[in-house]
């Protein structure tokens, strides 16, 4: 326990400090909570305390952050060639979060002209966003970054008891999301679970070994795109299947839109009592958010900062204001290829008020509405994809994953096109002005194949290989 105790200090004060972390420090922190769970079966009513870090203290936040922004932008402003330029003349030392609105922000747009002049660390491996959104952009990590990341995410799942030892993890993400992945398998790996890399391959061949029909036992856990879960849930509902047929406890999906109707049938089909609505981005790693159950996007203070900029004036938005989420990853958690006030184009809303949900501790805002470039302004409204995907997903008519796509006219108005071969256009019409959306739909009868190659989701990055078809 003395050991233990010591370890939790050097950890912490690392954090606290802005110092490297020993890295086997905190898979050791791991291996102690899993032989506490061993003997005691429990963690203690203290572990909410230990997950949520040494910033979960509004008290001490502000000024926690205040250092953790002068310490990462004096190292950026030293060792990379493209903040050394958009740093001159700026009073780092002095520098707070009422302050941050003096640096611009960086948009994907500088990582794709100047790649090389982000770097500050050693390159070990090299991995990239999907390219679903534009072409893809390419992020270096470190061997320290590769190592530290799974251990700090294993140990936040443990103390949450998100993963045991002994569950088995279906990973159903694309090949290209390498720091994804291989996060995944470390951190099960830590946990003493195990896991099976199946990408984005055909659906139903995934649904069959999820039904352990492959020679390995059922998974517990499963992760990948919503698109993606979507046809896998087709998949299962055209061959009949059901929870009793599914071993699965929790079901993890980020990267699109997860309406409430998608989550329920999520649960309903594979029996998960668990639908994680995660946020991540591969610039961004190793911070993310995770939804609560009022629908608030909650994201990590330890390990970055998170602004809301409005969309109309690029200072921080109000309360109730629409934004784009901004983040800044903080060192020593980042120390690679770091970015500075990285401007991710998700649109948020910020709270009229503070959160009242079980992660109250932790900042909160809403959920994605969608991209800033995907925002429907209209003659008298402003409509978010988020509104649309949520007026339409899982009704009559309208197979899973939904496919569509919506444009403000030249008359004004919201047009929207619907691919489905049941649905009809005063039913859409209906369901949009159910959730107070004014629109004209025009509804397509196309095949899947059709509709993939006119609506793309991130399900379609399928990476076919020597697959055959099982009855």
């Amino acid at each position: 326990m003395l050991e233990t105790g010591v370890r939790q200090v050097r950890v912490a004060m690392s954090m606290v400090f802005g110092r490297r972390l020993n890295v086997r420090a905190v898979e050791k922190l791991v291996a102690d909570a899993l032989a506490t769970l061993e003997e005691f079966g429990s963690l203690g009513d203290d572990v909410d305390e230990l997950a949520d870090g040494p910033f979960a203290d509004p008290d001490e936040r502000r000024d926690l952050q205040n250092r953790a922004l002068q310490r990462t932008m004096t190292r950026l402003a030293r060792r990379s060639p493209f903040y050394r330029e958009r740093l001159a003349g700026i009073d780092l030392v002095g520098l707070t979060t009422e302050t941050l609105t003096r640096i611009p922000v960086t948009r994907k747009a500088d990582l794709l002209e100047r790649p090389d002049d982000f770097l500050c660390g050693t390159p070990y491996l090299a991995t990239q966003t999907t390219g679903t959104t534009g072409r893809p952009v390419r992020i270096w990590l470190s061997r320290y970054e590769m190592e530290l990341w799974p251990a700090l995410i294993a140990l936040s799942v443990v103390l949450r008891g998100d993963i045991r030892p002994g569950d088995r993890m279906q990973i159903n993400l694309s090949s290209r999301a390498t720091a994804a992945v291989q996060e995944d398998v470390e951190v099960c790996r830590l946990v003493n679970a195990s896991c099976h890399v199946v990408g984005q391959i055909p659906p139903e061949e995934s649904v069959e070994y999820l039904l352990g029909r492959r020679g390995t036992a059922r998974p517990t856990l499963l992760t990948g795109n919503p698109s993606y879960l979507a046809r896998m849930l087709t998949a299962a509902r055209e061959r009949g299947l059901g929870p009793d047929d599914f071993a699965l406890r929790s079901v993890y999906a980020g990267g699109e839109i997860v309406s409430p109707a998608f989550a329920r049938a999520l649960r309903e089909t594979f029996g998960a009592t668990t639908v994680g609505d995660n946020f991540g981005m591969t610039e961004l790693l190793p911070v993310g958010g995770r939804t609560c159950s009022r629908r608030h996007l909650h994201i990590d203070p330890n390990m970055g900062y998170t602004e809301v900029l409005d969309l109309e004036t690029g200072e921080p938005a109000a309360p109730g204001r629409l934004g784009e989420l901004t983040v800044t990853p903080y060192y020593p958690y980042r120390e690679c290829m770091p970015v500075l006030r990285y401007n991710t184009g998700d649109v948020v809303r910020t709270l009229d008020g503070e959160p009242d949900c079980e992660l109250a501790a932790v900042p909160a805002v809403s959920q994605i509405l969608g991209k800033a470039g995907t925002l429907l302004r209209t003659a008298d409204a402003v409509v978010t994809p988020r509104e649309i995907v949520e007026a339409l997903d899982g009704t009559p008519g309208m197979s899973w994953p939904l496919r569509h796509r919506a444009a403000v006219g030249a008359d004004g108005r919201l047009h929207v096109e619907v691919a489905s071969r049941t649905a009809t256009a005063a039913g859409v019409t209906a369901l949009l002005k159910a959730s107070d959306i004014d629109a004209r739909v025009t509804v397509l009868p196309l095949d899947d194949a059709e509709a993939a190659a006119r609506f793309p989701l991130r399900c379609d990055l399928l990476e076919h290989t020597f697959t055959r078809s099982h009855a």
